[in-house]
């Protein structure tokens, strides 16, 4: 009574329920306990506890038809309750009703459980010795037919869960029994079924295996590359370490080094996939599938690799990436052979260039070079032409003149070089070379008259070079007289210390007697106009080159006379300042006392008188500090 008032009072709690039905069983009325479960089942029938105290209570009585009518129910009102399944089937196989078990196995799969519940029933099977009528066997399609899936035949359990673990397990359980020829077939069809766009390392690594173990290494090797170059870099170190493996047991030299290649290519892939604008990474890149690549493999790095423009156009971002280009082009012209080919790229690359804001000489150049490899001269011309039109720079002008310069077209070259000079008057390199080829061609008049014009303008790169060039011109063609009018010209201009002295030395070069009082009056005139001069260093210069020559040519009067013009060397101190103003300390120099500046100045010869008082006084103290000395020399 006191259960009843329970249950009645709170109809909903399945615990009173149930521990009204135990108690009734433990005073074995077992007709009042189903009366009492099914009173319950009516009020909470998706209880799973109260199924299974009902069920466990029919089989703890013996009660054998009755706990398979409770598991019927429960599973045909709960089907996606595994553990019905479960205890069903393990009190079936308990009983010894195999037949009966394996029934409810098969109206399990029905429902297509978890994986689990697959690898429970295939157990059963194999306890049994059914390996025909296992799910993973090859007659198992034949249990449930699957309008979708039959012509395939494939089993249930890759149908259902199509994970790689399950189409492995499945390889495996065909190999374990000695079905070799299906345990590969199995492996091709999974393959087959995940195709290139879900490829997973662990079932190429499970594959290869399988074969290593069949003596077919040929097959592992073609499995391991086939997957290697699908499969992203990142998810494939397990397959890369099987592979060297393998390759270490069972491969040659040969295929050792593609494994060492294949790391360096994946760990280069990596480092242009984390900055494709690490041009040094893409070089090592090319320099590695050049030397173990085909034709194409390459073209595609090389394509991958110029793909990468750098985003500023400044010239300074473009430098290493150019190369890029240039090693694209040599590649085509030397390696493949493909002069189609390495015009196109030479053709791209000129076109992508900014030439407004920068260009590339080098380029130029090299294409102009490959056409005349090519013997296509007109296509040469163009090039060089367009790219002086374009972008002109003096290394453009120099390699298009050298190349007519080759050709021997000096009409060309002149013609070359009056642009040249049009757009770069400053440049004396360009106004000698012109000269020299005049030279060459023997054409004086226009040699002169080009120097004249270089000489004339206002403004030069190394105006020292031009005129040195100018005056060696003249002297080559001994026109001492006009070398003489130039350096005339050129001290009009400069009275710099190394012009005089290269006019004396040109003076005393050019004949022989008359020409040493030319040498010394040039020596003169330059000790004149120098006095003012305040480089005295370079006024010193002059006079020890003017020394040197009297030494050699001279005589005792005029060497005399050049002595007496050597300045006298002191050491002085000067205050030094930092740059914010304050006192830095002293610093020790040598200066130069010329004798026309001590007659100048009364001052520098009284100190040289104070001076020299002064040395005769610390010479008499030092005689009266020593006696001894004194009276020897009386004895003596």
């Amino acid at each position: 009574q006191t259960f009843e008032d329970n249950i009645r009072k709170n109809r909903t709690v399945i615990s009173n329920w149930i521990k009204y039905a135990q108690w009734e069983e433990s005073l074995k009325e077992i007709q009042r306990a189903r009366s009492i479960y099914e009173r319950a089942l009516d009020v909470d029938y998706r209880n799973v506890t109260l199924w299974l105290k009902y069920a466990e209570m029919e089989m703890k009585n013996r009660q054998v038809n009755h706990a398979r009518n409770i598991w019927d129910r429960a599973i045909t009102t709960l089907p996606r309750v595994n553990q019905f399944w479960y205890k069903y089937t393990y009190m079936e196989e308990m009983l010894g009703n195999v037949a009966g078990s394996r029934q409810v196995f098969e109206r399990w799969m029905e429902w297509q459980p978890e994986e689990q519940a697959w690898h429970s029933y295939i157990n059963f099977e194999l306890r049994y010795k059914e390996v025909d009528r296992a799910p993973n066997g090859k007659n198992a399609i034949s249990n449930v037919q699957f309008k979708h899936h039959c012509f395939f035949n494939i089993p249930l359990l890759v149908i259902v869960h199509p994970d790689v673990k399950n189409w492995i397990k499945y390889a495996r359980f065909e190999e374990k029994h000695s079905y070799f020829a299906h345990a590969r077939k199995v492996y091709e069809r999974a393959v087959e079924f995940f195709g290139e766009e879900h490829m997973d390392e662990h079932l190429y690594v499970a594959f290869a295996k399988f074969e290593e173990n069949q003596k077919e290494f040929e097959r592992v090797r073609v499995i391991y590359k086939y997957a290697l170059d699908r499969i992203p870099k990142q998810e494939a170190q397990n397959l890369f370490k099987n592979y060297t493996i393998f390759e270490k047991k069972f491969g040659d030299r040969r295929g050792i080094e593609d494994i060492i290649v294949s790391k360096r290519r994946f760990q280069y892939e990596e480092e242009v996939k984390a900055n494709p604008h690490n041009y040094d990474a893409w070089f090592d890149y090319l320099r590695l599938v050049e030397s173990d690549a085909d034709a194409e493999t390459v073209r595609e790095v090389y394509e991958r690799a110029i793909a990468n423009v750098p985003p500023i156009q400044e010239k300074r971002h473009w430098k290493r990436y150019i190369y890029l280009w240039i090693n694209y082009a040599l590649y085509e012209e030397l390696e493949a052979k493909a002069s189609k080919r390495t015009r196109q790229v030479y053709q791209a690359c000129v076109e992508l260039i900014p030439h407004k804001k920068f260009t590339f000489a080098k380029i130029w150049l090299l294409y102009a070079q490959f056409e005349i490899r090519q013997k296509n001269l007109p296509l040469a011309r163009r090039a060089l032409g367009t790219s002086i039109g374009k972008c002109p720079k003096n290394k453009l002008f120099k390699g298009y003149i050298e190349l007519e310069l080759q050709l021997r077209e000096f009409d060309r070259c002149r013609k070359l070089y009056e642009k040249f000079l049009e757009f770069a008057p400053e440049n004396c390199t360009s106004w000698i070379k012109f000269a020299e080829l005049e030279t060459i061609l023997g054409d004086i008049d226009r040699a002169r008259a080009i120097y004249e014009l270089a000489i004339g303008q206002p403004r030069l790169d190394m105006p020292e070079v031009l005129w040195k060039s100018y005056i060696d011109f003249e002297i080559e063609q001994e026109e001492y007289e006009k070398t003489r009018n130039l350096y005339r010209r050129l001290l009009q201009r400069t009275q710099h210390v190394k012009v005089w002295i290269s006019f004396a030395q040109f003076e005393l070069s050019a004949g022989r007697e008359q020409n040493l009082s030319r040498c010394r009056q040039i020596y003169e005139e330059a000790n004149k106009a120098m006095r003012n001069c305040e480089e005295k260093e370079e006024r010193v210069m002059l006079l020890e080159s003017w020394r040197n020559f009297e030494e050699e040519f001279g005589t005792d009067t005029t060497k005399e006379r050049i002595d007496k013009l050597m300045p006298e060397k002191i050491k002085k101190r000067r205050k030094l300042q930092a740059e914010d103003g304050s006192d830095a300390g002293w610093e020790e120099y040598y200066d130069y006392i010329f004798p026309e500046d001590t007659a100048n100045q009364p001052n520098l010869k009284l100190l040289a008188m104070a001076k020299l008082w002064k040395k005769q006084q610390q010479e008499s103290e030092a005689a009266e500090m020593d006696p001894d000395k004194d009276i020897d020399e009386s004895q003596s």
